[in-house]
């Protein structure tokens, strides 16, 4: 817990990817993309770069092309708000091995710590829930965070988790290299060598 009595937010990102085994995981655009690379790069990490509100989706399509594995998305409350609609996807189609974890630190932290609409009470979870995703829940405290990593190992999704983290600004650990170079690398870790072929 930061001394805000709020989680801190690597520290969440670390525990649900810990073991991760072949789960794939997106880092939405900004602080989660920083979030993945700092719990450990590999290519079964795709930090997004850009395409803001895209996080969600890119994860569905990822769930639906490769259902025997798991996906976690790792997005912030900003780009979540942006892409909201994706909730109404998501639950149409019910991936059973897809996650979306939105850190939720109620402000826009890479345009300068504006607030966004759930530091006026706007419930994603609640938002996640209504659209058809029967688990969605709230985030607070370190056990939830526990039954949340259990949860989402247990691949019995979709599952939607609004984690409320600490806004402290934390040191940028970027990603290694620019976005076509990560997407095809895990293109390569998910289809094999000769993936760049296909």
């Amino acid at each position: 817990m930061a001394k805000s009595g709020r989680l801190e937010r690597r520290s969440v990102v670390r525990a649900l990817l810990a073991e991760r085994g072949d789960m794939l995981a997106i880092g939405g655009l900004g602080a989660p993309a920083w979030d993945i690379t700092a719990a450990g790069d590999g290519p079964l990490n795709l930090p997004l770069w850009g395409g803001m509100g895209g996080a969600a989706m890119m994860g569905l399509g990822l769930a639906l092309a490769q259902p025997s594995r798991r996906v976690l998305v790792i997005t912030g409350d900003g780009e979540m708000l942006m892409g909201i609609g994706s909730l109404a996807t998501i639950a149409t189609k019910q991936p059973r091995n897809l996650s979306v974890v939105v850190l939720d630190n109620e402000h826009y932290g890479e345009t300068g710590m504006q607030e966004t609409a759930t530091h006026h009470g706007v419930d994603l979870a609640g938002m996640a829930r209504a659209a058809g995703i029967t688990d969605s829940r709230r985030v607070d405290r370190p056990d939830e965070v526990l039954a949340l990593r259990d949860a989402i190992r247990g691949g019995a999704g979709p599952l939607f988790a609004q984690v409320k983290i600490d806004d402290a600004s934390l040191p940028l650990v970027l990603p290694p290299r620019e976005a076509a170079i990560l997407q095809a690398r895990m293109r390569e870790a998910i289809l094999g060598p000769a993936a760049h072929l296909q």
